[in-house]
């Protein structure tokens, strides 16, 4: 019987193994190189992304986006607002102390009013007023305090460039720690998001 163990390899074995041998090297290397190069890429974050989007300028519209970014933010999320069309007045700090709600055409007010007597002179500032005071008898906090509260909880607070050029708002009239950004800057960050929100 012969002893196959002893025999020299084939040209065919030697091609063959001299093959299997480089292969490994090589994957070993990749192996490796892939191993280093997941390692070095940053770690995402593992909390949760707020995106919202507050296009309204009204006092009561004021209000959800920045209770909503607080709330999450408190929570642990990562938050984002982006502040455009009227929803750029929540910024300005000439404007947000003084935010309005009109009566007309709002069945929602705690005393609804007809159109007609909605459309009367003076009736906006009532309504405003109105909804100020059930504010403050609740304690709630008012949009100037609740903006810097956004800023403490580190909430990202945009303004739209594009309706800053075209209602002719510079930067100085916002409120400090606001970043300027077209809808590109907001976009990066809400392609990611658990949550967007439209206001």
């Amino acid at each position: 019987m012969t002893d196959t163990l002893n025999q020299p390899e084939t040209f065919e074995e030697q091609i063959e193994r001299i093959v299997n041998e480089k292969v490994t090297k090589i994957l070993e290397e990749r192996l490796v190189d892939l191993k280093n190069q997941f390692e070095a890429q940053p770690k995402k974050k593992k909390g949760r992304k707020v995106a919202i989007v507050a296009s309204k300028g009204t006092l009561d519209m004021a209000y959800p986006p920045l209770i909503l970014a607080t709330a999450a933010a408190a929570m642990g999320a990562e938050v984002e607002i982006f502040f455009t069309f009227y929803g750029l007045n929540i910024l300005r700090k000439a404007k947000n102390a003084n935010l309005q709600v009109a009566p007309i055409g709002n069945p929602a007010l705690p005393v609804p009013l007809p159109n007609l007597l909605g459309m009367l002179p003076g009736m906006t500032p009532a309504a405003s007023k109105m909804m100020q005071g059930m504010f403050n008898k609740h304690n709630v906090h008012t949009i100037p305090e609740l903006l810097q509260e956004a800023i403490e909880l580190d909430v990202k607070l945009i303004g739209c460039q594009m309706t800053m050029d075209v209602m002719g708002v510079p930067k100085e009239e916002l409120v400090e720690g606001v970043e300027i950004g077209g809808a590109a800057t907001f976009l990066k960050f809400a392609f990611d998001a658990d949550v967007t929100l439209f206001i």
